[in-house]
């Protein structure tokens, strides 16, 4: 699949023609691994996005260990499109990361084909608990690890091993700060979803 997405659709619209195929696509990750972000660099039009600033009613709730540039959450949910080959759309749907939101992080996973989890080098232990529960929904997902300028580094073999990933399961590093990266990560998790949809049923 070629890769480049198409922007230049005669003006922003917010309903596809009905030749194009649409895929709703869900992306997750631990706290303040750059879901936000990555949506942001995306998109193809101005995003929906519920961020709020931190205040101390968090402390105890969120940790920021790590993460001293982190002054802002997504409380609910972060939307954008993206079109890709002006014959696929992704509608891209970026949930909280922290537990307590696990019950909206279901239903906005509810009829999604697949999901993109976003890890963090310095935290590869926080995403653990958010690839089990993406596995409890039956999603295909691929992994985005984001590179983050202080994070350390590592050879895509070590992550996978560390993650314990299949070896179906794509994994892509990126910037998610950086529209060239980020767009490989998200088509590999849509060619991935593609492949793993059930053959349609001859009929008799």
């Amino acid at each position: 699949m070629d890769s480049v997405p198409s922007t230049d659709r005669g003006g922003i619209g917010y309903l596809p023609s009905a030749a194009e195929t649409l895929m709703k696509l869900v992306v997750t990750g631990p706290f303040g691994v750059g879901k936000t972000t990555l949506i942001r660099t995306l998109s193809e039009i101005p995003t929906l996005h519920t961020e709020e600033a931190m205040t101390q009613s968090s402390t105890g709730l969120d940790d920021t260990a790590g993460l001293p540039e982190k002054t802002t959450t997504t409380v609910a949910i972060d939307f954008g499109r993206l079109t890709v080959q002006d014959d696929l759309v992704l509608y891209m749907f970026g949930t909280p990361g922290q537990e307590r939101f696990i019950p909206l992080w279901e239903d906005i996973a509810r009829g999604a084909l697949g999901a993109l989890v976003m890890v963090d080098t310095r935290r590869l232990e926080d995403s653990f608990a958010v690839m089990d529960m993406v596995e409890e929904q039956g999603l295909p997902y691929a992994v985005a690890v984001n590179r983050f300028p202080d994070a350390p580094a590592h050879a895509d073999e070590v992550l996978r091993k560390h993650l314990d990933l299949d070896p179906r399961t794509p994994l892509v590093q990126c910037d998610a700060r950086e529209r060239r990266g980020s767009i490989d990560a998200l088509i590999a998790l849509a060619e991935h979803a593609l492949n793993s949809l059930p053959a349609p049923q001859e009929s008799s």
